[in-house]
């Protein structure tokens, strides 16, 4: 499976850098990423990371609560550029479903990425509600799930397997917490993996043997122990 890494970042002078790296297919922000690039009006540092990106998918998320703000925003953000995926979660912080709102925007053609999902039903009721003819992203967000002692594999293999039946949809794997997580995602057969640059520059130097790497490890720790002149 040949898949996809995203760039997961928000940060202008490193979506420069990682544009040009021809590994890096696409970009995700979200407004987290957004406040931690120092963003300050949203519609303005959109358009300057599109004005970087202009051919490779980027995804921009809504970051209002309800369903009538988050469609006007939907409709703004989807304006900004061609190569624009609006990111809607699959549910509003009082856990309701967004499947209205996915449908509407799915029927107008619009690429849309369903962010925040962690489970193949949440996957199956978005499948149920998007028109065949648009392109979506489902991200599930595999790291987190980990990190609160779930074993996030089989609700994206499920996911996979149920989109299989639609030409229009990408399983994508998010919340990255290891290099290795690559070539898990591309085992299962998952579409497109987001990825943090630190760990992109890992992947890149991919192919160290064991041996190799016992080394390294050997010489870190002694330049770290002769540098702090420890002494027994």
């Amino acid at each position: 499976m040949n898949t996809k890494i995203f760039c997961d970042i928000a940060e202008i002078s490193i979506i420069k850098k990682f544009n040009k790296k021809k590994i890096v297919k696409g970009f995700t922000t979200n407004p987290s990423l957004m406040r931690l690039a120092g963003a300050k009006n949203y519609k303005q540092y959109s358009k300057k990371i599109l004005k970087i990106c202009k051919n490779k998918p980027v995804s921009l998320e809504v970051f209002s609560d309800d369903y009538y703000s988050m469609k006007q925003q939907a409709l703004k953000i989807n304006e900004w550029g061609r190569n624009v995926y609006v990111k809607i979660p699959v549910v509003n912080s009082k856990g309701k479903f967004m499947g209205k709102l996915i449908r509407e925007l799915s029927d107008m053609k619009i690429k849309l990425n369903i962010t925040a999902v962690y489970t193949s039903s949440q996957t199956q009721k978005i499948l149920k509600s998007i028109s065949k003819k648009s392109k979506v992203i489902i991200s599930l967000f595999v790291g987190r799930a980990g990190d609160a002692g779930k074993d996030p594999l089989p609700e994206i293999i499920k996911s996979i397997q149920m989109a299989k039946k639609y030409r229009n949809v990408k399983i994508l794997w998010a919340s990255v917490r290891e290099p290795y997580n690559y070539i898990h995602a591309k085992q299962i057969g998952c579409h497109i993996i987001t990825i943090p640059p630190k760990i992109i520059d890992k992947i890149e130097s991919f192919g160290k043997t064991y041996n190799k790497l016992t080394l390294e490890t050997v010489k870190n720790f002694l330049n770290d122990s002769n540098k702090s002149k420890f002494r027994i």
